[in-house]
């Protein structure tokens, strides 16, 4: 489940970087399930950013408190993204 996770955390940082059209910086991160964990005790503290399209959530479903911007529509909703919290995407 932890690869599984991570693979899922590693791959949206990385398209979330592409959409922005940069590289992944530096303070880019895969977390573990235990960091990610930590990070859930203070709340407000994470934005969770689902990326996937409507056709993957009706597959797959949806996840509790992720807020879905399609990847093929991120330049034109990137306001919606909170610039002072960290973002978990999926």
């Amino acid at each position: 489940m932890r690869l599984y996770c991570g693979a899922c955390l590693l791959a949206g940082v990385i398209a979330f970087g592409i959409a922005c059209a940069q590289a992944p910086s530096a303070a880019s991160k895969t977390l573990s399930s235990e960091e990610l964990a930590k990070l859930l005790e203070t709340p407000g503290k994470v934005f969770f950013l689902d990326v996937r399209e409507p056709e993957e959530i009706a597959r797959l479903g949806s996840v509790k408190g992720y807020v879905n911007i399609p990847l093929s529509r991120i330049d034109s909703r990137l306001s919606e993204i909170p610039k002072d919290k960290l973002i978990v995407t999926l």
